[in-house]
């Protein structure tokens, strides 16, 4: 009885008889703003619902199954010659992988603007570097007193003011290829004396004379009829004087024609070779100027005589009366011939710099790539070697994932872009000699995860839509002073990964609810406003 008592009593929606109320001119105004308001939030609440997405973002092991890594990247040596720039892959084992070959490279000039396509991708070939005719050692050259002269500051410049044809060897005395070198370029030097020997004793003979020189006279008579004057220069001695001559790596063989730097000698390192090229220099500027004397071929003769070749130098230029295509060899060694003779304008004051560009393919686990000044045929100055650089571009992954994201509309977090290329624009330039930038970057696998992405409207399946997020932190690193700096790239994968999604938080019963919140919020709020109003002018009236 009495739970029937209290269910037959329980009544929360109680009426008000209608002859007790009371209607007011202000409280239809304030039920039209009430009916407002409702309406407002309830178009609002209704729009985020249907369209309202956040970003959510989880972290999980990476569960990335690739096992290669792209890295792609674009940057300027500032002050590297593309003849010398290397880059290697150095694997976690420290095994080291050249793959500068892979890669195109850009000489650039002191303004850094690329200069001659023919610059492009510039590869280090293998060169003869010393002559296996010359069989004699360089103290058993030197009996007889140097042909090759030694020069310093002074009387470089004096050299180059008096021969028409300097040929300068730029060595140091703890290189092994200049080592090498050595009695090469001395049976060079001897060529050319013996060449203005035979000149000087031909014009005596020419005239049914003979010279009453004085071995003064005569060792300055050879000087002026010496074709080419083959000089070297000892950087250790004189490093300010290598220096101005922006030589890094040794040896540096040097033409000068009439007192201004004209090439740089890359071609094999045997004297035959060397004379030929030299020839051909003579005989490019000889045309120019209008002068039909050409006293290197004396010297490539008599060349071809000390060394016992019976070949001209026409048949050693233009090969066997056969079709290249069935020598390679000989097709090959005329390749590098015309290689040579056309870098002979090359000039490399003008060209301090390199952009190298490309992409590799790395295992993706903890390693790094480098560049640094390296050649087959040089040993490097590791004091001179300047590793300065900027980055243009370096990000991993595919380079199409940036505009993959913006196609499909995925929602990222602020700085996202910046994120996957952290370095790009950056400038590191080094100021004192024996440092360079080490950067390390820590790779943290990103992927996209939209449930409402339907693959059929995608070119890309999801697992294909990853990105590299890139933690980089740089610093700059000192080396022994024999050792050539390098600018180091350090990448390490994270195991862990970030799962960036589209997410609609709101259900259905949430925006039901969100609906019967704005309808009794709104009722009781304006109410308790009304209310306070009727107070207010009730009391008053009193």
């Amino acid at each position: 009885m009495r739970f029937r008592q209290f269910a037959s009593n329980l009544d929360m929606y109680r009426k008000v008889p209608m002859d007790l109320l009371e209607g007011t001119k202000r409280g239809s105004i304030i039920s039209y703003l009430a009916i407002l308001t409702m309406i407002t939030l309830f178009t609002m609440e209704t729009l985020s619902f249907l369209g309202a997405s956040t970003l959510q973002t989880d972290v999980s092991l990476d569960l990335n199954k690739d096992p290669k890594l792209r890295v792609n990247f674009n940057i300027t040596m500032m002050d590297l010659s593309c003849e010398y720039a290397t880059v290697d892959i150095v694997s976690p084992l420290g095994t080291s992988l050249n793959v500068t070959s892979h890669l195109s490279k850009y000489a650039l000039d002191a303004e850094g603007v690329r200069q001659r396509y023919m610059g492009r991708n510039l590869q280090q070939h293998d060169i003869i570097l010393s002559d296996e005719l010359v069989t004699e050692t360089i103290e058993e050259l030197h009996v007889n007193g140097e042909d090759a002269v030694a020069l310093d500051e002074e009387s470089l410049e004096d050299a180059k003011k008096t021969a028409t044809y300097l040929f300068v060897d730029f060595y140091a005395s703890w290189c092994g290829h200049c080592k090498d070198l050595a009695p090469t370029w001395e049976v060079l030097a001897e060529t050319m004396v013996e060449a203005a020997m035979d000149i000087v004793d031909e014009e005596f003979e020419h005239l049914e004379l003979e010279h009453d020189y004085s071995k003064e006279d005569y060792d300055e008579a050879l000087k002026v009829k010496l074709p080419v004057m083959v000089a070297k220069v000892d950087c250790v001695d004189h490093k300010d004087l290598c220096f101005n001559e922006q030589v890094w790596a040794y040896p540096t063989l040097r033409l000068f024609v009439n007192g201004m730097p004209a090439a740089d000698y890359r071609g094999d390192r045997t004297v035959l070779e060397m004379v030929h090229w030299l020839a051909h220099v003579e005989e490019s500027h000889k045309n120019q100027v209008g002068d039909d004397r050409f006293n290197v071929l004396l010297a490539d003769e008599i060349a071809r005589e000390h060394l016992m070749v019976s070949e001209t130098r026409e048949q050693m230029l233009q090969g066997p009366d056969r079709s290249a295509t069935s020598h390679p060899e000989w097709a090959e060694r005329m390749r590098k011939h015309r290689v040579r003779q056309g870098a002979m304008d090359w000039k490399e004051e003008d060209h301090p710099g390199c952009q190298i560009s490309g992409f590799l393919w790395v295992d993706r686990v903890p390693g790094n790539f480098h560049i640094q000044a390296r050649s087959p045929n040089h040993d490097i100055d590791a004091k001179l070697t300047n590793t300065s650089h900027e980055i243009h571009s370096l990000s991993f992954g595919d380079p199409g994932t940036r505009d993959m994201i913006k196609r499909n509309n995925f929602v990222t977090p602020v700085g996202f872009d910046r994120a996957l290329t952290p370095l790009n624009g950056n400038v590191y330039v080094n100021h004192n000699s024996h440092e360079a930038f080490h950067h390390y970057l820590k790779l943290v696998t990103t992927d996209f995860d939209d449930p409402y992405l339907k693959e059929s409207r995608s070119r890309y399946k999801r697992s294909e839509i990853r990105a590299y997020q890139v933690l980089s932190s740089s610093q700059l690193s000192l080396y022994r002073s024999d050792i050539v700096p390098e600018a180091k790239f350090s990448y390490d994968p994270s195991p862990i990964a970030v799962y960036h999604r589209r997410a609609y938080s709101k259900r259905w019963y949430d925006y039901i609810t969100s609906l019967m919140a704005i309808i009794g919020g709104t009722f009781t709020v304006i109410g308790m406003i009304e209310n306070t109003i009727n107070a207010a002018i009730s009391k008053k009236k009193r």
